[in-house]
């Protein structure tokens, strides 16, 4: 008899689907700003490639005697008009 009294410590339903939308409209506020952060660490990124891409370019001028890596050497074009 005594165990149909006591009071049950339970959530409801109702009281879940209440947190689940609470939660769901908080994460809804939250996809901008993460999708803005990505675009941003993405350009970040992308600056340090350069920087390093840069980097590499003054360090073989400056082995190679002040000579850039030619970007289209001779050889590779075939010679078809002779």
């Amino acid at each position: 008899m005594r165990r149909a009294f006591q009071k049950q410590n339970a959530f409801t339903l109702i009281e879940l689907l209440v947190v689940i939308a609470i939660l769901g409209i908080l994460a809804a506020m939250l996809f901008p700003a993460l999708s803005r952060a990505k675009a941003r660490a993405q350009g970040i990124v992308c600056l340090n490639n350069h920087k390093q891409l840069t980097l590499a370019w003054s360090m073989s001028v400056e082995e190679n005697i002040d000579w850039f890596v030619p970007n289209h050497p001779c050889w590779h074009y075939s010679n078809t008009n002779s």
